[in-house]
């Protein structure tokens, strides 16, 4: 009796996991990037702004955000981090935009912010952790993204 109890409990085991590894081989990274900056204000010592990031969903199903958390850098020189615990939903084969407040002093902003002045554009990353829930399980995921963001036409 005892040795057909555990053979169940082996089989039962072994379907557990093999459902789990199913499910991460199923599971394509979301593709975090930033799409936009926009300043809410300024003022002697510096300012505020929404760090717009797109999550785009490759895989087949949706997934429901619970965390959200970002550095950005402009160039090389750190401009600002912060996080959010608010939910955010990406449907399936589809993207969605996530508001990230951010306060900075003009002490950080110094030669980001004369190339955006003389040049109009800057370089910039962004990098974070996403935490995702899908029917094949919760996720944590680094995401590193590079680009050029301009005065006129936002990230690129």
């Amino acid at each position: 009796m005892r040795k057909g109890v555990f053979l169940g409990a082996i089989v039962v085991l072994g379907a557990v996991a093999g459902c789990a590894t199913l499910g991460r081989a199923a599971f394509k990274e979301p593709v975090v990037s930033l799409q936009d900056v926009r300043v809410n204000g300024l003022g002697l010592n510096g300012g505020s702004l929404d760090v717009v990031l797109s999550v785009y969903n490759p895989n087949h199903f949706k997934l429901d955000g619970t965390r959200l958390t970002y550095k950005l850098y402009v160039d090389t020189i750190p401009f600002g981090a912060g996080a959010t615990d608010s939910h955010f939903a990406v449907p399936s084969g589809d993207s969605t935009t996530v508001r990230l407040p951010l306060t900075f002093t003009w002490a950080g902003v110094g030669a980001a912010g004369r190339s955006l002045m003389n040049m109009g554009s800057v370089n910039y990353r962004v990098n974070g952790d996403i935490t995702v829930g899908s029917s094949v399980g919760t996720y944590t995921l680094k995401y590193d993204r590079t680009g050029r963001f301009t005065a006129l036409g936002g990230a690129r």
